[in-house]
């Protein structure tokens, strides 16, 4: 079990707006949402038969919900290259897939207000079973173009290599 050190200055919680994705050791540029790390554990109930009026429970299979990604739209093909390999219209009978690649290990990496990497996850074998290419457009809008990848994956765990930083303290002269 990794031990994990303790900033008694800090009590505030890390922001939800500084982060960073990786695959393939390289940032993804652009990306402006990342949905939720979530994995939920079935409950498994049973009773004994001696017991009619109460059931016992206990931990069943553990699931890990989809994670989506959104980002502007631009001439970056990561999304749609990472999507291909799932199905790639047109690539020809037999070659709509790519199996050998289609899945990436991918990190999410939090930061906190001075810019310092506070927190990171590591997720497992992902691949992409949706990609929006573009959202509906409207002439009378005012909002940027996104497009998103939903990344189904079989687990992830905070990466125990990234321990809490030393904040910075800054002095104010006096005067």
């Amino acid at each position: 079990m990794a031990e994990f050190t303790v900033n008694a200055q800090r009590f505030d919680p890390y922001k939800n707006f500084k982060f960073r994705v990786k695959w393939d050791g390289k940032y993804v540029a652009g990306v402006s949402k990342v949905g939720m790390l979530k994995r939920t554990t079935e409950v498994v109930k049973h009773r004994e038969g001696g017991d009619p009026s109460s059931s016992r429970k206990s931990p069943g299979r553990t699931e890990y919900d989809a994670i989506t990604l959104e980002r502007g739209v631009t001439h970056d093909l990561e999304f749609v290259q990472w999507a291909n390999k799932v199905w790639n219209f047109g690539a020809g009978l037999g070659s709509e897939v790519s199996l050998k690649d289609f899945r990436k290990e991918i990190i999410i990496e939090v930061y906190n207000e001075a810019g310092q990497l506070a927190l990171a996850y590591n997720v497992y074998r992902c691949w992409v079973s949706e990609y929006q290419a573009l959202p509906d457009l409207d002439a009378n809008a005012n909002a940027v173009a996104i497009q998103h990848i939903k990344l189904e994956n079989e687990g992830w765990e905070a990466d125990p290599g990234v321990t809490e930083p030393t904040e910075p303290s800054f002095t104010v002269p006096a005067g």
